[in-house]
């Protein structure tokens, strides 16, 4: 059985009807200088822009992104030692988680209450929200799996997640390493044999949007097309792009081919496509601020472990906090608000006795997690 959609497994398109003038000019060979077809604002002075901004951006304004993100994709390869055909470039992870599920999942009607004829996908419960939320708009059947939880560890349980995507028939079971909220780092040998208890057509959608917080991000290794999985990465961290909204996915070159049927093609603004050039052009800042916040993180997960609090190992840019009781968890979240101080306090239920702070300098000001300090006395 396919692991795709049923109506995209066998058609050939949708194919996108305006490609673009980049790829155009690649398919043709040579250069259309005079750009008179795109309906595009073309003569908008953007003296408004301009004067705030500067030229350049007003220039890229003006125009489409390219669909392909071509220049992207190469940059991209050339700093991940990959082929440009294993690489798709969207707007940001929670766009391609999106894309993922349209790919992957036939939808169901859901008349009342959870769907119970959408494509069935699995989810450690409480893990990163947006992806639950995307499996319910598509109409998905999620079935949630308890965390492992043990004194200093919680992470999504690997075994339970491949033994409810055997009984349950899964077309996709999502997996976020490093995971957000818990911070916690799966080993890619861990990764790949819960990949391979998957049944045949089932799916790994890897979201690594904390990859580039890894010791080993950078190692070739690291960045491996795997059949049978979807890599989702983004700009949004490390890079510090939340903003304008890049991402990408590693896939088997047939895997993305589908992935494009489904694709919105400008969602990617030129401004974006720009900027995320401009830092893989420059990998020594992205390095450097990485390093600078791997140690901000080891001195708040100090200071914290010092106040007494079971502070959680994290491979990523904040430090995840396991208070005794959700009330507790709540309490502090609402004193902190209070004061201006926003923390993350997971909604869901399983795994709302967190609170995720995030490794920035002023997490580290005195006094500005005094109330975590006091509810730990």
């Amino acid at each position: 059985m396919s692991r795709f959609a049923r109506h995209l497994d066998t058609q050939d398109g949708p194919h996108n009807p305006f490609p673009g003038l980049p790829a155009l000019e690649r398919r043709l060979g040579h250069a259309l200088p005079h750009r008179i077809g795109s309906n595009e604002g073309l003569d908008m002075p953007h003296r408004a822009l301009s004067a705030r901004f500067g030229p350049e951006l007003a220039a890229l304004a003006r125009t489409y992104g390219d669909a392909e993100a071509w220049s992207l994709r190469t940059c991209l390869g050339q700093a991940l030692d990959l082929p440009r055909d294993a690489l798709l470039v969207d707007a940001g992870a929670d766009s391609l988680m999106a894309l993922t599920l349209r790919a992957l999942c036939d939808s169901g009607p859901c008349d009342s209450g959870p769907c119970q004829t959408g494509s069935p996908v699995i989810t450690s419960a409480g893990t990163y929200p947006t992806w639950s939320y995307f499996v319910r708009g598509h109409g998905c059947r999620e079935i949630e799996v308890d965390y492992a939880s043990a004194t200093g560890h919680l992470a999504p349980d690997l075994d339970a997640l491949a033994a409810a995507a055997v009984r349950e028939g899964a077309r996709v079971v999502y997996l976020a390493n490093p995971d957000n909220p818990s911070g916690h780092l799966h080993r890619d040998a861990d990764v790949l044999a819960l990949r391979d208890a998957l049944p045949d057509d089932c799916t790994l959608v890897l979201d690594e949007a904390y990859h580039d917080f890894r010791d080993d991000a950078w190692a070739p290794a690291a960045s491996a097309v795997w059949p049978g999985v979807i890599r989702l990465r983004t700009f949004s961290k490390a890079h510090g792009l939340a903003g304008l909204r890049v991402g990408y996915a590693i896939a088997p070159p047939e895997t993305l081919a589908v992935l494009m049927k489904v694709r919105i093609h400008y969602a990617v603004s030129s401004l974006a496509l720009a900027a995320a050039e401009t830092l893989l052009a420059n990998p020594e800042e992205t390095r450097a601020h990485v390093a600078a916040v791997i140690q901000r993180r080891e001195a708040l997960a100090g200071w914290l472990a010092a106040q007494g609090a079971e502070v959680l190992p994290s491979a990523t840019n904040f430090v995840a906090v396991r208070l005794d009781s959700a009330e507790r968890a709540a309490a502090v979240h609402r004193r902190l608000l209070d004061e201006g101080t926003l923390i993350h306090r997971p909604a869901h239920p399983a795994l709302g006795h967190l609170l995720r702070i995030s490794a920035l300098d002023d997490a580290l000001v005195p006094g500005r997690l005094d109330a975590v300090a006091e509810a730990l006395r």
